[in-house]
């Protein structure tokens, strides 16, 4: 949402703790992939997998200051029962890390433009501003988009994976929408078993020579609000009754409007963004949560 200007971050990490849910153990992901990054407009699938592992343990209640949305009320949890089409952020919710920051490190720009990152997130700053100003810090080279990808595959959250495969048996539509980009998130998109087309994401630019020349300045999600977009658009070409959006941040809060979401879920299992969390209609640390609910 935009004006969360001093939105407080706490970070919580490949390694964090989670509210109350002693069902959670340390959790492994294992998965392979390789990826191809093409010229303008273009992304293949990966080739192969490479294993990775991330762990979860317990967040301690007493750090948290807003206890009354942790447990959903019946509506909310009719909806999110209820509903036709669910999307999800990527960066910090899907997957443990922001991309951008990841391969802004790999490319020797990681601190700037982390910085630039928790203002994006927070709302402090036009999206598209933020975007840019982080890109132009490092003008990654399709030559470096190929090299991170094979050498640092992602990680996903713990338990992201079984709850898409239990959304899809309930006839749920899954969605990826996200402010990274589609050179990223495609592979992710093959893992979970999420259709290419319901990717909404921004997608980087190369010259003939693998020269970074930019971003694509059409896709919704490449500026301020473009995720309500993007879930205004889904909604109103699927017609879906019951729609939710799960996400960390102020632009996934945003998605929460006149057309958009019905339900906003904040997922804090990786990052904890105060104001956003508090205006969330239900705050999770864990996806074995959400998957509760529905058994």
């Amino acid at each position: 949402m935009e004006g969360l200007v001093s939105s407080q971050m706490t970070l919580i990490g490949a390694h964090y703790r989670q509210l109350n849910s002693p069902f959670l153990p340390a959790f492994s992901l294992q998965f392979k992939r390789r990826f191809d990054i093409s010229r303008i407009g273009t992304d293949k699938s990966p080739k192969s997998l490479k294993s990775v592992t991330a762990s979860v343990q317990p967040l301690e209640t007493s750090k948290l200051g807003h206890s009354n949305n942790t447990l959903p009320s019946k509506d909310v949890l009719d909806l999110w029962r209820s509903a036709n089409a669910v999307c999800f952020d990527v960066d910090s919710t899907v997957c443990l890390d922001e991309g951008i920051d990841e391969l802004a490190e790999y490319c020797g720009a990681g601190k700037a433009v982390a910085e630039w990152t928790s203002r994006a997130m927070s709302g402090s700053v036009p999206f598209e501003e933020a975007l840019a100003a982080r890109l132009a810090l490092f003008n990654p080279s399709a030559a470096q988009v190929q090299d991170f990808l094979e050498k640092r595959p992602p990680r996903l959250s713990p338990g992201i994976d079984e709850l898409v495969k239990m959304l899809k048996a309930n006839n749920t539509t899954v969605y990826l929408i996200s402010g990274g980009f589609r050179q990223m998130i495609n592979p992710v998109a093959s893992i979970l078993g999420i259709p290419h087309e319901n990717i909404f994401a921004n997608r980087l630019l190369f010259g003939s020579s693998g020269e970074f020349v930019g971003f694509d300045t059409k896709e919704p999600t490449s500026r301020s609000g473009g995720k309500a977009t993007a879930v205004q658009q889904i909604r109103k070409a699927h017609n879906y009754k019951a729609l939710v959006m799960i996400g960390d941040g102020a632009t996934d809060l945003e998605a929460r409007k006149p057309g958009g979401a019905d339900l906003f879920i904040c997922y804090a299992g990786v990052q904890l963004r105060e104001a956003v969390a508090a205006n969330a209609d239900w705050l999770v640390f864990s996806f074995k949560d959400l998957m509760n609910s529905l058994e």
